[in-house]
């Protein structure tokens, strides 16, 4: 695979997985939680989910979410887990658009080899964090939230930021690693042309070889 290729891999992966972090923030189908057993939660009308900004009642009938604003009161891993999260779509903004202008098809005006790879370097670098941060978030918040009431299972907002803090992963490390020497040095060719006074045709000889023939004659 060609280094545009790899490149565009890891923008294209990194873009879907801050899409995918962006959904997890945005919605509280995080996890479901329930006193009793599913079946009898379901029949009960009980069954309730729970994200980073409200907690939700879910029944056949009804959906009914009350919003988390008490901040000085919240558990310490949704505190957490709000932060890191909002930090994370935050931080996809200038990430992406930095791993954008260092594509190979995107040419600024008298930019360097070296200015493009210092570019997708530094965007691979803060994918990365977005990437740690969303995994920090969606392991602790379902620990923390087994651990404060009965959890049932995983919720799809949770299911997204996985998948989107694995794709911000993959597509920062594919931008820091691979993204190629950079700054290459112009190849200077190592053999010289040196031109005879008499022909006026290329010698690709080198000088010492070349006085050493003009000796002879």
């Amino acid at each position: 695979m060609s280094q545009s290729c790899r490149m565009f891999c890891g923008f294209m992966s990194s873009f879907v997985g801050w899409i995918g972090l962006i959904i997890a923030t945005a919605t509280n189908d995080w996890v479901i939680t329930c006193k009793y057993g599913m079946h009898t939660c379901k029949k009960m009308d009980e069954l309730g989910s729970k994200g980073l900004w409200a907690e939700c009642v879910v029944s056949t009938s009804l959906y009914h979410c009350t919003a988390l604003n008490q901040i000085l009161v919240l558990p310490a891993y949704i505190q957490t887990s709000r932060a890191l999260m909002v930090a994370a779509c935050i931080a996809g903004v200038p990430s992406l658009a930095l791993v954008m202008m260092a594509l190979p098809c995107v040419k600024l005006a008298n930019e360097t080899d070296e200015a493009k790879h210092k570019r997708a370097i530094l965007g691979g670098v803060l994918i990365l964090f977005m990437s740690l941060c969303g995994i920090v978030s969606t392991v602790w918040f379902p620990i923390g939230a087994h651990q404060e009431e009965h959890l049932m299972s995983f919720g799809l907002s949770l299911y997204a930021g996985w998948v989107g803090a694995a794709l911000c992963f993959l597509g920062g490390a594919m931008m820091t690693c691979c993204s190629g020497g950079g700054a290459e040095l112009q190849q200077q060719p190592h053999n010289r042309f040196y031109y005879s006074k008499h022909s006026g045709t290329a010698n690709s000889m080198p000088p010492a070889a070349n006085h050493a023939k003009n000796a002879h004659v």
